[in-house]
């Protein structure tokens, strides 16, 4: 089993945000680059099964309420940057999201990676 923690994804990358278009390419690319490095700097290893469980646990910032679909939105620019660690392409994954109610000070997101 592997694990990653990763930062939170900003509210740009939000299916919701009505910023300016500018604001959430850049996040896109920042939030894909942080979990890049992250992912190299676990030493995180792709599973040899042609499929991958990416087990998404999401540990909010706040109390907030928080549409399950709407945070694994959020985390697609994030699975992109761990793919692109993985030097795989990420249609192998198989997302299994957790979301839980336990507040974590700027909020966190753990992958877990599992042979399917």
């Amino acid at each position: 089993m592997h694990s990653v923690r990763l930062p939170w994804p900003p509210k740009e990358l939000s299916p919701n945000f009505h910023g300016k278009r500018r604001d959430q390419m850049r996040a896109k690319k920042a939030y894909r680059t942080t979990c890049w490095a992250e992912a190299l700097a676990a030493k995180l290893r792709a599973p040899d099964s042609e499929k991958i469980a990416l087990k998404v646990e999401f540990f909010p910032p706040d109390r907030r309420s928080r549409d399950d679909d709407n945070l694994i939105a959020r985390f697609k620019h994030g699975r992109d940057g761990i793919a692109l660690a993985l030097r795989i392409d990420d249609k192998r994954f198989r997302t299994v999201p957790t979301f839980h109610d336990e507040v974590v000070p700027d909020g966190e997101i753990i992958v877990t990676l599992e042979p399917l």
